[in-house]
């Protein structure tokens, strides 16, 4: 499969973006340039049955690995996930390496084994029915107009047949964030995925934790200048002499 990819800025200092379900590459919209005005080539991918790339109704966490890893640079400066995008990403970073990982509010742990196909494909449904821009409008007030307009086009070009598939293949699966990885996690205060107890677990296992103060999920929406502060204070630390 080829995966549609959005890029901004030029070099060979790469950040790989990486959105979650439901939306696509559009949602970097504002990342993609700050990162690219801060010296990086910028590389987002929608993944399958996302924005422009095609669907695959057969899909499995190892496709999307695959598609992922053959769409973008290997041994990126900087790989950057989301949610589900967050769980794609971790399973392919063996094979990516990059110096510096970001998860994005994204729940580690076990994975739900007690949803069906069929009610995995009505949850979807329903909730890309919802996505409108006019409900969004109503919704996120505090999200920039852009912010409400890619996730709107995210959700008419989401197929949910993909993701359904995708989420009964890895029911049950534990993930959790290679511990050899310079790693951070940016999360929303308050976070329903990544409670209190979920942080003190990750930085025992030795990812950095930041929030963002009032943010959602998609904590860069409505937050861009947190997010980024958030992001930068990070990428300003040295890397470890080994890694």
């Amino acid at each position: 499969m080829t995966l549609h990819l959005r890029q901004w800025g030029t070099g060979d200092r790469v950040a790989i973006l990486v959105h979650g379900m439901l939306s696509n590459s559009e949602c970097w919209w504002e990342v993609g340039p700050a990162l690219a005005a801060r010296g990086y080539r910028v590389v987002a991918v929608d993944l399958p049955g996302h924005g422009l790339s095609p669907a695959d109704p057969q899909a499995d966490l190892n496709s999307f690995v695959a598609a992922l890893i053959e769409a973008v640079p290997a041994a990126p400066a900087l790989a950057v996930g989301h949610s589900m995008g967050a769980f794609v990403l971790a399973s392919a970073l063996d094979r990516l390496s990059p110096q510096r990982v970001v998860y994005v509010d994204t729940p580690f742990g076990p994975s739900r084994g007690d949803l069906d196909p069929r009610t995995l494909a009505e949850v979807y449904g329903k909730a890309k029915a919802r996505r409108t821009l006019e409900a969004l409008d109503q919704q996120e007030p505090g999200w920039q107009q852009q912010d409400r307009v890619a996730e709107a086009r995210a959700a008419e070009q989401f197929d949910i047949a993909t993701s359904v598939s995708l989420l009964s293949s890895v029911a049950g699966m534990d993930f959790a964030p290679p511990a050899h990885l310079v790693s951070l996690m940016i999360r929303p205060e308050p976070s329903r995925f990544v409670p209190p107890g979920a942080v003190e677990s990750l930085q025992a296992q030795g990812v950095q934790v930041r929030s963002v103060d009032g943010a959602g999920h998609i904590a860069w929406y409505g937050h861009h200048t947190a997010f980024m502060a958030a992001l930068d204070s990070w990428l300003e630390e040295p890397l470890p002499a080994a890694a």
